[in-house]
């Protein structure tokens, strides 16, 4: 018997309130209120069957019937509990687990970032099992411009506050002048403008990834995936990073698929449905 099996034979339950449960699946599932015989026949169930179940639902309020259709819809306790359960959904604490299988499926390190006062900043990472990997520290900043993480966090925040961000780098990046950079650093190219970065935006959205192929530091690449929250805002970065030589950022390859898939499932603990990413209008140039 798998262990998963063994657990659910530990844990004495409720076989009524299981059957009754794929009543509320069903309404979940659709999205839409539906009438008792079509619940019935999504929960594999007769009507009669069906009925006193949306009778003990209706007095509980997770279902109410609509008096002119007589269809049936999710009810005010389930919206409650839905409510509350957004609210302790914590993106950090839901992803790491899952960084961690990715890191291992992939062969490369990975990192979670959260947008915070100075921009994209690394809270958790996983360890690639591999000899040959690329180390990211907690609390490292992401560049706005030249970063996977980064990137991917400017094509999905406000577009009116990016732009404030980049001509904000821009004037950071005045005042160092011709200072030399850090060694072993390549020399910072200059910010692109707001009609160049937009375009690099663009293809992020396109893909739903972004990546970066040698930008920080010379042979090291790095993709990063966007997670949304219920209201289809950008949250968290999944961001993995590796040797370059090794390291596939083709938009369809293994590790463009391990993200995507991680950031997903994220997206959907968080209460994000299909196409959730917000899009907002974006300024160009004139």
């Amino acid at each position: 018997m798998a262990a998963n099996d063994t657990d659910r034979a530990a844990q004495r339950g409720i076989q009524s309130i299981e059957v009754g449960g794929q009543l509320l699946r069903a309404l979940v599932h659709r999205g839409r209120p539906m009438a008792l015989k079509d619940l019935a026949r999504e929960a594999d169930m007769t009507p009669a069957k069906a009925h006193p179940y949306m009778v003990s639902f209706g007095r509980l309020g997770l279902i109410e019937q609509d008096r002119a259709s007589g269809h049936y819809l999710l009810g005010p306790l389930a919206l409650q509990l839905g409510l509350i359960s957004l609210q302790q959904a914590d993106p950090v604490h839901i992803a790491t687990p899952l960084i961690a299988e990715v890191a291992r499926a992939i062969g490369h390190t990975v990192a979670l970032a959260v947008w915070g006062a100075r921009g994209a900043t690394i809270v958790r990472t996983a360890e690639s099992p591999s000899p040959v990997h690329v180390n990211m520290r907690h609390g490292t900043v992401f560049s706005l411009t030249n970063t996977a993480s980064g990137r991917v966090f400017a094509a999905y925040l406000d577009a009116a506050t990016v732009r404030q961000l980049l001509e904000a780098e821009r004037g950071r990046q005045r005042q160092r002048g011709a200072a030399p950079g850090e060694a072993g650093m390549p020399p910072q190219p200059p910010l692109p403008s707001w009609t160049a970065f937009e375009r690099q935006l663009e293809e992020v959205r396109a893909h739903g990834l972004s990546r970066s192929e040698g930008e920080v530091i010379e042979g090291v690449s790095a993709m990063a995936a966007p997670v949304f929250d219920h209201t289809g805002a950008i949250v968290l970065s999944v961001t993995a990073i590796g040797p370059a030589a090794i390291f596939d950022t083709a938009w369809d390859g293994e590790i463009a698929r391990a993200l995507k898939a991680c950031a997903g499932t994220v997206s959907a603990r968080l209460g994000a449905g299909s196409g959730a990413a917000k899009t907002a209008d974006r300024p160009t140039d004139p």
